[in-house]
């Protein structure tokens, strides 16, 4: 039996460098300098448990997914080939207090994830012990802090599209600017990230912040709260954090991988009430569920767990995920690459022993939420795939542009005076148009992104590899490349996210090998080439731009 060395678990293992010379290849052992209090009755033993632990790992079948999005859950059991083999997916209530605010309640998202988690586990049959590992991705940014001791949140969870801290950044921008955090954080100042949310749930919630300074209070974004409940919860839950969901706070240093002291102060925030940082692949599980027995290792923000899960290892390799929001991402390797563009830097991911890869990312708000607000709000389509059957009852647009500004503009914009606006309204204007208008509006605000992002990183995109809900539009995808004069590519496993945090958690348990059995998964479900001539689409696009200027400075 041959061994490799990184799949040899840290619990049997903890001095990394007699690690790295126990096993050469063959299972046998090596000579290897002497070593203070070892033994080789020890090498022995570790030897054999290493043995045991491949061959356990070995007749499991499936690894878990618990995919926390910003409107619904979903567990997501994947095979070795990255298959699906079961889903199962739950919608929560998204609760608007006032307007600009958004929460999510924390107890019905466990509750939810609780029901998903069982419902996907019973229609694939599995039996106990054939799941080796949960991964676990989440809505990025979205705040929640909880008692220790009851495991109950303080209040709801303010979610990354809530404006409510637009003061606390105003206030922070007058020393420094928007740009203040921005060399230790990779982020500017803005209502989208952790920190304000937090800061300002400690100034404004009673209770939370003498419960902090006490000790009792938690925070963390939604995968910090789902771990802490899956691994114990007030009886001893992991409270632990990845570093991509940690680079969105806007309080970790990007280059230590650490909570920044200077930031905290700043903010107010006690640093006890913090997670711990891990891996976003850690072979010492954080903990295992307490029905199943499963240990939980993998952990990524969502769009972090959709690049893992296109595969985009590689520098320079790029994904844009259509959801809630549309976020893309492009591998910049081990190199730190502040933008001059309006891009953030963020932390691609992390797997255990190696070093960070890091990413530039094109945040947009609004994307199939404004379909949903099409579904939920004007009651102008009963359900969000009946959206590209009224855009195609029109021929084009009909003249208008629908800049969905409600959170205000995100990247490369990033203002939060702005606010949402449809121009070119005329008395010829109907419903198709106005279908048509929204699902055009994420085209063009990726095409801002692209801009962008090749103007940072000096490297023109040959193609796209795109996933996430909204690539089944159609109509959506062509018009997607007719804007960006690239070919447009969806994977034959679109649920990239989940994908993702599988393959997190998977790597960490030894289920699979490396990241090039992970990039042999990924193929070709369809491809989009343009069709339109480039002279139209240019001047789309500068309608485009004309509109997005009308929404600025509504807020002041």
């Amino acid at each position: 039996m041959q061994f490799n060395i990184c799949h040899v678990p840290h619990r049997l293992v903890s001095n990394v460098r007699f690690a790295k010379l126990l096993l050469h290849g063959t299972g046998h052992l090596k000579s290897f300098p002497k070593q203070p209090g070892l033994r080789y009755g020890t090498l022995v033993a570790v030897v054999d448990a290493t043995r045991d632990y491949t061959r356990a790992i070995s007749m499991t079948k499936f690894i878990a997914a618990l995919d926390q999005g910003t409107t619904s859950t979903r567990c997501m059991l994947f095979d070795r080939h990255g298959a699906v083999a079961a889903r199962s997916q739950k919608e929560h209530q998204q609760i608007y207090p006032q307007p600009g605010w958004v929460e999510h309640d924390g107890l019905e998202i466990w509750e939810n994830a609780q029901e998903v988690i069982r419902a996907a586990v019973d229609l694939a049959g599995v039996a106990p012990g054939e799941i080796a590992a949960m991964g676990v991705t989440n809505q990025r940014e979205t705040t929640i802090v909880w008692d220790r001791k009851t495991g109950r949140p303080f209040t709801n969870a303010i979610v990354w599209q809530d404006t409510r801290t637009k003061a606390i950044c105003s206030h922070l921008e007058e020393k420094g600017g928007i740009d203040r955090f921005r060399p230790k954080t990779g982020l500017p100042l803005a209502t989208y990230f952790s920190g304000p949310k937090l800061k300002w749930i400690l100034d404004n919630i009673e209770g939370v912040r003498r419960a902090a300074e006490q000790g009792d209070a938690l925070f963390g974004t939604i995968d910090s709260w789902l771990i802490w409940n899956l691994t114990g919860g007030p009886r001893g839950g992991a409270h632990v954090t990845d570093v991509t969901n940690a680079s969105r706070t806007m309080l970790m240093d990007l280059e230590k991988l650490e909570w920044d002291p200077g930031i905290l102060e700043i903010l107010d925030i006690p640093q006890s009430m913090l997670p711990r940082i891990v891996p976003s692949s850690d072979p010492e599980p954080w903990g295992k569920t307490l029905k199943d027995n499963v240990p939980v290792c993998g952990d990524l923000g969502d769009q972090q767990a959709a690049l893992v899960g296109q595969a985009c290892f590689g520098e320079g390799s790029a994904k844009n995920t259509y959801g809630t929001g549309c976020f893309m991402l492009l591998n910049t390797g081990k190199e730190i690459v502040h933008s001059q563009s309006g891009l953030i830097t963020t932390v691609g991911y992390q797997f255990v022993g190696g070093p960070p890869a890091y990413a530039l990312e094109g945040s947009i708000a609004i994307a199939g939420a404004l379909v949903q607000w099409l579904r939920d709000n004007l009651g102008l389509i009963q359900s969000a795939q009946e959206v590209e059957t009224l855009a195609r009852s029109v021929d084009d647009n009909g003249g208008i542009y629908f800049v969905p500004a409600f959170s205000g503009l995100f990247a490369p914009h990033w203002r939060s005076d702005a606010r949402g606006v449809i121009a070119g309204l005329t008395r010829f204007t109907n419903r198709g148009h106005l279908a048509r208008a929204a699902l055009e509006a994420t085209a063009y605000q990726t095409r801002e992104v692209l801009d962008a992002m090749e103007k940072d990183s000096g490297v023109r995109l040959t193609s796209l590899k795109v996933d996430g809900g909204m690539v089944y539009n159609e109509l959506l995808m062509q018009f997607q490349t007719d804007i960006l004069g690239v070919p447009v590519i969806r994977p034959k496993i679109a649920e990239t996210t989940s994908l993702g945090a599988a393959y997190a958690a998977g790597l960490a348990v030894g289920f699979w090998n490396d990241l090039n059995e992970l990039s042999a998964h990924w193929q070709v479900d369809q491809t989009w080439e343009p069709e339109m001539d480039r002279s139209e689409s240019e001047e789309l696009y500068r309608h485009w731009q004309k509109a997005v200027q009308r929404t600025f400075d509504w807020v002041e």
